[in-house]
Parts: structure tokens; sequence; C-alpha cells
């Protein structure tokens, strides 16, 4: 099986829908596990916001976090998972923000990539982040790994309830 199927399965052993918040990786996430036939009962939808203000306007992310953080962050990554959770009918959501490159800068470099993963619904959400440094692998490279991350959190997180 694939990471993506094996994703869904964890996922609906779980009794978990699922949503993605995307914004390095325009997608990858979401058609990966839409390309797995069947996906319709676990996949429930798919922000991709990548700028600024898609972020702000479909997943809520504060101006203020963008502008003390910026959208490279583990704080924006929080509020972007949060967003798609509170948005969704969904139990589980990723979301992704990253510098695929080519590009970046000495405190964001290239191949950095902050992950959020929230869960539960109600007033019973809990939500962690991650940072990854992918390096400067090249920005398709960057963003298949970043996609492959992605899938192994939502598998973890399905397979650990």
């Amino acid at each position: 099986m694939s990471l993506a199927a094996d994703t869904l399965t964890a996922a609906r052993a779980a009794g978990f829908r699922i949503a993605t918040a995307e914004s390095c990786t325009g997608g990858m996430v979401s058609a990966a596990l839409t390309d797995v036939a069947g996906s319709s009962d676990v996949f429930e939808r798919s922000f991709v916001t990548y700028t600024n203000t898609a972020k702000t306007e479909m997943l809520g992310v504060r101006e203020a976090t963008l502008a003390a953080h910026g959208a490279v962050s583990e704080e924006v990554a929080r509020e972007m998972a949060l967003g798609a959770l509170i948005n969704s009918d969904a139990q589980l959501a990723v979301s992704i923000t990253g510098i695929a490159g080519p590009g970046g800068s000495e405190f964001k470099p290239e191949g950095r990539v902050c992950f959020g993963l929230a869960h539960g619904a109600g007033q019973n959400i809990a939500c962690t982040t991650e940072t990854v440094e992918f390096g400067a692998i090249g920005r398709a490279n960057v963003r298949e790994a970043a996609r492959n991350h992605a899938l192994t959190l939502l598998q973890t997180a399905a397979s650990a309830s």
C-alpha cells in the first residue's frame, strides 16, 4: 500500500475525517489522499492557502501572527491547522507552510517547512507543531518530502487514537 492509502486506512479505523491546509505543497497532500479510490469517506476538504491573504480569509490566521512571525513559522502552522479543523467537519487536520525554493534567507533557509497537526472537536482540540529542515534539495524534492511528512503525521495521529 502507499503512504496515502495507509493514512486513510488508519484514519478510517479511528473514525476520523481529514482536512488539510497547504501552502508550499499547493494541494499535494490532498491530491495524494484523493488519488486513492474510496477516500471520500475519510478525506473531508482541503484549503490551499498560498498567500497570506488566503491564510487569513480562509483559515483565520491572524495578521498579527503573520507580521510577528512570518508565514513560515510554527505559529502560523498552528493557526492554519486549527483553522482547517474548525472550518471543516474533520477531526484531524494537518497544515504545511514552508520555503520550497529556490531561495530563502539566512533566517528562513530553503527547505524549512513548518507543520501543524490539530485533532479533536469542540472544546477538546489539541494542536502540535514542528519544523523540519529538509535542506536545499530542490523545490520538487522539498515539496515531495513535505507531502510525505504530512501524511506520516496524519497516519501516526490516527493510529495513536
